[in-house]
């Protein structure tokens, strides 16, 4: 069985629920069909999207995109608003952290963006339980490119084989894999129990 060491967390959808209705709604309150208006766009210039989460592109080269894309029908504070009110957190995975910090390092790796740090979940307490985040924007890679998890890995100076990787991406997790780290699917809190007891992590907590 492997030593694993350190506990690498992704954020959204693991840690962070989020819900992208909650922003189509709020801007069809300000203009109907604005919100679907807005996601469409958004998610048919995907590459905008990846570039802003690479850091290729700042906060206010994004927004002028946003501005110009819907004729300045919302200002830029009430869209960063708007974008960044979609997290819930899981207050079930996010109950592991103590246990697991007692004997593990941990450390959140997420494709992410400056807008969501900010307004989205900045004043989450529970991100004081890793020892340090690492962001997509930030590192300047992506997952799942290989070089994002050999970053992380070169910065905590561990061994591929003693990193557990816990992603709601499939295909994230994979990309770890192949970088020799041990890796779980995120599937819900109680699939997560039974996968990290798989691997002789003990939660003493029931479910």
């Amino acid at each position: 069985m492997r030593k694993i060491k350190a506990i690498v967390f992704d954020l959204g959808n693991t840690l962070l629920p989020f819900d992208y209705s909650k922003m189509i709604n709020n801007l069809n309150h300000i203009e109907p069909g604005l919100g679907d208006f807005i996601y469409k766009a958004y998610w048919d210039n995907y590459d905008i999207h990846r570039k802003f989460e690479r850091g290729e592109m700042t906060e206010e080269e994004f927004l002028n995109f946003i501005f110009n894309l819907v004729d300045g029908k919302i200002d830029k504070a009430t869209f960063c608003k708007y974008y960044s009110e979609i997290f819930e957190e899981d207050k079930n995975v996010v109950s592991l952290l103590p246990i697991l910090k007692k004997n593990y390092k941990l450390y959140l790796l997420s494709n992410t963006n400056p807008i969501h740090r900010k307004f989205g979940y900045s004043h989450y307490n529970f991100l004081n339980y890793f020892d340090k985040l690492f962001y997509s924007d930030e590192i300047k890679f992506l997952k799942p490119e290989p070089q994002i998890y050999e970053y992380v890995q070169n910065a905590i100076r561990l061994n591929p084989s003693e990193i557990l990787f816990i992603d709601d991406v499939e295909n994230y997790v994979n990309a770890a894999t192949n970088c020799g780290w041990d890796g779980i699917a995120f599937k819900g809190y109680e699939y997560l129990i039974v996968e990290l007891k798989e691997r002789g992590i003990v939660i003493n907590q029931t479910f």
